[in-house]
């Protein structure tokens, strides 16, 4: 497998500790938990997704495992704006709070509570199953651009992390570039759903969900690599990885870094173990990996 040298990582705007990041949403709804995950390995944290309102999210069951993914539905719970102070352990850390909102103004505001405590904000335009937000916003190119460009008024590095469920997310990144983004983030979950046939229902209490985990890795590679085609911002990219040649695929792809969430839930030592086979001193340097596979 190819190996990666160590040395600085900084992708937009941001220092990491490494090329890895605990994704939006798992283990992030505390400040002891982003702690303990930068304590096993973590070179960079995500919080859970901070909107201009507290929300409980939807009705469970709320996350299903499957063979090869989870299937989720939360509806984005969060305490809103009470969530600021659970980051004050974590002061000068690789920190990017995840936030979303209906509207600029909205997105605006939440990230102006967070100016000054993390090192980043990352745009939810893309979560699939909270009507009103997330990939509702994020399929309209218009509003992707104007929601990323208000973010960019409060001086902090502004990620937008995009949905797959469109026709062209090309379209969608060129949009966050234009407003303004320091990175783009792909992919979050893809639509889905299953129904327990012995209960003749749904399994999730949403009915819809977002599918993660390794059945859409292959999906998270075609959208970096048609991106990295279609932007000259950092892409980080995320959806499926669980092992070091993931990563390195990823990388090959067009990711200058990537997000790990659902491999997080199997096993929570899993940034020590990729970071463990990933780097090495006669590894390569990580720039001469970032899209090498583009002809």
């Amino acid at each position: 497998m190819v190996t990666i040298r160590p040395g600085p990582v900084n992708v937009g705007g941001v220092a990491l500790q490494n090329h890895l990041l605990l994704a939006a949403g798992v283990l992030g709804t505390t400040g002891a938990s982003l702690v303990r995950m930068l304590q096993l390995g973590a070179g960079g944290v995500v919080t859970k997704s901070i909107g201009p309102h507290p929300k409980e999210g939807h009705n469970g069951p709320c996350l299903v495992a499957l063979e090869d993914g989870l299937l989720n539905a939360m509806g984005l719970p969060n305490p809103s704006k009470e969530f600021v102070d659970e980051l004050s352990p974590l002061a000068k850390k690789p920190v990017v709070a995840s936030i979303f909102g209906g509207n600029p103004e909205e997105f605006a505001e939440v990230a102006g509570w967070f100016a000054g405590k993390v090192a980043a904000v990352e745009l939810n335009l893309s979560c699939p199953h909270a009507e009103g937000y997330g990939a509702a916003i994020g399929s309209d190119p218009a509003l992707v651009e104007a929601c990323t460009r208000a973010v960019v008024t409060t001086g902090l590095p502004a990620w937008v992390k995009l949905t797959p469920n469109v026709t062209d997310i090309t379209a969608i990144g060129k949009a966050a570039e234009k407003g303004g983004a320091s990175a783009i983030v792909a992919i979050n979950t893809v639509k889905a759903m299953r129904i327990s046939t012995g209960l003749r229902r749904p399994v999730l209490g949403n009915r819809y969900g977002g599918l993660s985990g390794t059945a859409v890795f292959p999906i998270a590679v075609r959208c970096v690599y048609e991106l990295y085609e279609a932007v000259t911002i950092p892409i980080i990219g995320c959806g499926g990885v669980s092992t070091a040649d993931n990563v390195v695929e990823l990388m090959m792809a067009g990711a200058s870094a990537v997000e790990i969430g659902s491999a997080v839930h199997g096993d929570v030592q899993v940034f020590d173990k990729i970071r463990a086979a990933l780097y090495a001193k006669d590894g390569v340097p990580a720039a001469e990996l970032v899209g090498c596979a583009h002809g």
